[in-house]
């Protein structure tokens, strides 16, 4: 099983995913963390990345899909995954479709978690994170609605979408999730 997990920063899909793994039983590939973890190990990769992240903008394609394909090569024969805030373009979904099929695989699901910007505003400077001020989250909400959002028309005309109210208790939005799969 393969499913993509999909929302606004704060929206709360690393929680979400972080229950949905366990419960599914998926490997879990989250962007962030793949680029935390570069960023932290000092690696060229993490330094290039680190520029973009710092001014709240996304990452190159070239870039995200050779890690995406790196860790689900990697993975071997279990091909069971939770892409966690990736895709976050069109071009990113139709290069993991492509990806996938060349791996015979393919997405069973796509969770949009909805929640306004307002609530997400308010989540992300609570965060508490470093790149996490007013301006910077302003930026990335900007973003998110100018090259991401356009995903869920991409997903809901392939019939993978289901909308979740992202704005619930952790357990309802979760048990909302568990229902829909």
């Amino acid at each position: 099983m393969i499913i993509v997990l999909f929302g606004p920063p704060g929206a709360g899909k690393g929680t979400q995913a972080d229950l949905l793994k366990g419960e599914l039983h998926l490997h879990h590939l989250s962007t962030g963390d793949i680029l935390r973890e570069e960023v932290g190990n000092g690696s060229e990769l993490g330094l290039l990345a680190k520029k973009f992240i710092a001014a709240g903008e996304l990452v190159t394609d070239k870039l995200i899909m050779g890690m995406i394909k790196n860790k689900i090569v990697s993975n071997g024969e279990n091909s069971d995954f939770l892409f966690d805030g990736f895709p976050r373009t069109t071009s990113q979904a139709e290069a993991l479709d492509e990806m996938l099929e060349e791996n015979s695989l393919k997405i069973d699901k796509v969770i949009s978690l909805e929640v306004e910007d307002d609530d997400l505003i308010e989540r992300l400077l609570l965060r508490g994170r470093s790149d996490d001020n007013k301006q910077t989250i302003t930026n990335r909400l900007k973003v998110y609605k100018n090259q991401t959002l356009p995903i869920k028309d991409y997903y809901a005309k392939s019939k993978l979408l289901i909308k979740i109210k992202g704005n619930d208790s952790i357990e309802e939005v979760f048990n909302n999730i568990i229902k829909s799969i």
